[in-house]
């Protein structure tokens, strides 16, 4: 009992710090800290709305000091404010616990359920503070907190005034989504987005319905759930025709799956609707060259290198496509020059043609790039096979010095 009266007496005492002229936090954190882990205190409502009282405190003075333009430390007072919610939530549920008489007489949660509401708008502001210190675990929770709490039970039974069209509640229900992503938990960004999907867009709010299904969509992707993914993706092709990023991505879902035809006659479509995008018949071209479908390939490179002539990686594709075909020549010519000298032969000279035709590309690339390591390479190996010697030893000279320096 006198460990026990000990306790209530520190509880006494932290209340009083927080009496004094300024109130003494710091005192009055030290002497609720034993009473919040004493067998008897610790089952005590009031030691634990007495604790979220302190640290309730601690953020009103800072917040103050904002207020008036005074010197104010930010990282103290968001983290009293985040220290409020839980203790008052432990405090609210001791405080429905009947009495010895078996009946339930809450003494502190109206009280704390008027602290937390008016604190609630703080929550963004806390998210604001977490994220431009790069904590975005911490900016996350603050913005979730923000939309979770008219929902808890605390507030059970009690009306806000919410607008269902409350483009506020939903842009920042979409940045805790944002928040999620960047730890990232992209299981906890798809509960978010699927939330604000499933209730329902409100026009006007800051981020565009499509981009929330963008982000969705990313984050089925990041968990590898292909059924949703491509779900999403098809759902976002009907509702929002005019935006590429879900058909660019539907097609490379259906190339990566192998499922070429479907990826060839979406792209078509984009193509139909952007004719001057060159990335378009980029991917068209190597989906034709997965497809062993030569003629289509490179004449879909050839389109896109029209729209965008030094695009390196469109010169690449192209070159490295000419030369795998020389490749695949030569390696025929050598096959059968002991059973069909004229077909050996034949092969032999279009292997060369496609080793000088891919020699144009490379060297475009040389120009662009004369540290373009994939072009020095090639060159070298088109420039032996083709007996050209100089340019040979040039870029043999060249492929040594990059080799020597890595």
């Amino acid at each position: 009992m006198v460990c026990s009266f000990a306790q209530k007496k520190n509880v006494n005492a932290a209340k009083n710090a927080l009496k004094s002229t300024p109130p003494d936090c710091t005192e009055a954190r030290n002497q609720i800290k034993s009473a919040l882990t004493d067998p008897e205190t610790a089952n005590d409502a009031e030691t634990w709305y007495t604790a979220g009282l302190i640290e309730s405190k601690q953020f009103d003075n800072e917040n103050a000091k904002e207020m008036t333009k005074q010197e104010y430390n930010e990282s103290v007072m968001y983290s009293a404010f985040r220290n409020i919610l839980p203790y008052f939530l432990k405090a609210a549920e001791l405080d429905k616990v009947p009495d010895v008489k078996g009946k339930i007489k809450p003494r502190f949660t109206k009280d704390i359920c008027a602290i937390v509401r008016a604190n609630r708008p703080y929550y963004v502001n806390a998210g604001l503070y977490a994220y431009n210190q790069k904590d975005y675990k911490q900016a996350y929770e603050d913005f979730k907190l923000y939309g979770d709490i008219p929902a808890m039970d605390l507030f059970k039974g009690e009306k806000w005034n919410i607008a269902k069209n409350d483009t506020t509640e939903m842009q920042i229900r979409f940045n805790a989504g944002i928040m999620a992503s960047i730890i990232p938990d992209p299981q906890a960004a798809i509960t978010l987005f699927s939330e604000i999907k499933n209730n329902g867009y409100v026009e006007n709010t800051a981020f565009k319905e499509n981009e929330l299904y963008q982000r969705l969509a990313e984050q089925y992707s990041q968990v590898k759930d292909t059924a949703n993914y491509e779900a999403i993706l098809k759902e976002g092709i009907d509702k929002f025709p005019e935006d590429d990023f879900f058909m660019q991505n539907m097609v490379n879902l259906s190339a990566t799956s192998g499922n070429y035809d479907e990826a060839i006659t979406d792209l078509n479509k984009l193509i139909a609707r952007t004719p001057t995008n060159g990335q378009y018949y980029f991917i068209l071209g190597q989906i034709y060259y997965y497809k062993n479908q030569q003629d289509e390939a490179i004449a879909n490179l050839k389109k896109a290198l029209e729209l965008d002539p030094d695009n390196i990686s469109f010169l690449t594709e192209i070159g490295r496509e000419y030369y795998s075909f020389g490749i695949a020549q030569r390696k025929t010519a050598d096959e059968i020059s002991d059973t069909d000298a004229a077909k050996s032969k034949e092969a032999a000279n279009q292997a060369l043609d496609y080793f000088k035709q891919s020699m144009t590309f490379w060297e475009k690339i040389f120009q662009l790039d004369n540290k373009n390591a994939d072009a020095i390479s090639v060159l070298r190996a088109i420039y032996y096979r083709l007996g050209m010697n100089d340019e040979y030893d040039k870029m043999d000279a060249l492929y040594n010095s990059s080799n020597k320096d890595q």
